[in-house]
């Protein structure tokens, strides 16, 4: 496939050392536009009329999304994928949530009157809107880019979406033998949906996953259980942890996204998923990002025990002090950056550590 990245077997390499802790990967989330002429001439589409547009029409889109990848820099291990995300969540509205475009994101609307019966149902529209975007924005590709995972979510994340946190932690405490046949049935439906989704997606059995931007020689999946902060650890060992495994078991290259200090005290048990490759820090709102010293520590143990470390909203002056107190094996570091020169510098740093 000859993409749109002139860099892209170099950065295969790299992605396929770090997902086995070895080497490291200088990357960001999402795109910044790259000097110079765009890569083809690519027709900017009319100004969405709404938000309604501007997230859930496939087509105008599909378009939007080609027009903006057209003039995207995608030096160092920066990934050429269109981000077909429709909300953190989305198999939530896939199983009966709504969904709401904001001027920065999608809301997932829980829905009040949903019973305890977990359904699947062909014909439900976001269904049928997952499907319409992804087959649009691959026919847009045709080899150039990737077409990205859209961030669907499982577990009691996925369930929270149906009915509400509240209702989900009340449950754990009633009636745990529903929620964990619930949990089952989530995991079985998010299969299905992953492998339609992976059908669509995937070139010669390579993927990426919009989510953190992420690629694999396989099926490539983010997981998380962000609800974690709500209760114990024994709870997440009974009510995260099995199915969270099964994935891992289940898909080739997976990410656990670790969401906030709260969700700290669930990191032995996500360890204990021997099957997973990596993990994700996002410290949370108010806290010190990623490339503060404060995680170094985090980043050892999580190294240590065999997973590889994605950090992220790393800034240029923090490069080098991360490197030389975490070193390079596992290491994928999405920096915050600006401009093209400031992934040059990047570059040049990273250079130094045999990058």
């Amino acid at each position: 496939m000859k993409t749109w990245k002139d860099n892209f077997d170099e950065s295969k390499k790299r992605y396929i050392n770090w997902w086995n802790q070895k080497g490291m990967i200088i990357s960001m989330w999402e795109h910044l536009e790259k000097e110079g002429a765009p890569y083809e001439q690519i027709a900017t589409p009319a100004k969405a009329k709404d938000m309604h547009q501007f997230w859930f029409d496939p087509q105008w889109r599909a378009q939007n999304l080609h027009h903006q990848l057209s003039k995207s820099s995608f030096k160092a291990d920066i990934l050429p994928v269109a981000n077909t995300h429709l909300g953190p969540g989305s198999l939530s509205a896939v199983l009966g949530a709504e969904l709401d475009g904001g001027e920065d994101t999608i809301w997932i609307k829980h829905c009040d009157d949903l019973g305890d019966e977990i359904i699947f149902d062909e014909n439900n529209k976001w269904w049928k809107l997952h499907l319409d975007l992804l087959k649009a924005c691959r026919k847009n590709a045709d080899g150039r880019y990737l077409v990205g995972c859209p961030d669907l979510i499982e577990g009691l994340d996925t369930l929270a979406g149906l009915k509400g946190p509240e209702a989900i932690l009340m449950d754990m405490m009633m009636r745990p033998e529903v929620v964990e046949e619930q949990l089952q049935k989530v995991n079985d439906i998010y299969f299905k949906v992953f492998d339609r989704i992976y059908d669509i997606i995937n070139v010669d059995g390579e993927m990426a996953f919009c989510y953190f931007s992420i690629w694999g020689p396989g099926k490539v999946s983010k997981l998380q259980s962000d609800i974690s902060i709500m209760f114990s650890e024994e709870d997440f060992r009974r009510f995260a942890q099995p199915y969270l495994r099964e994935q891992c078991q289940k898909i080739d290259y997976t990410l656990y996204h670790l969401d906030g200090v709260d969700a700290i005290r669930h990191l032995d048990a996500i360890l204990e998923i021997k099957e997973l490759n990596a993990i994700q820090w996002t410290p949370g709102v108010g806290e010190p990002q990623g490339g503060d010293p404060r995680w170094y520590d985090l980043y050892n143990k999580i190294l240590d025990n065999g997973k590889s470390i994605m950090a992220n909203w790393v800034t240029l002056d923090e490069l080098e002090p991360l490197l030389d107190n975490v070193g390079t094996d596992g290491l994928h570091i999405n920096i915050d950056f600006k401009s093209e020169k400031d992934i040059d510098t990047a570059m040049k740093i990273a250079q130094k550590y045999g990058w």
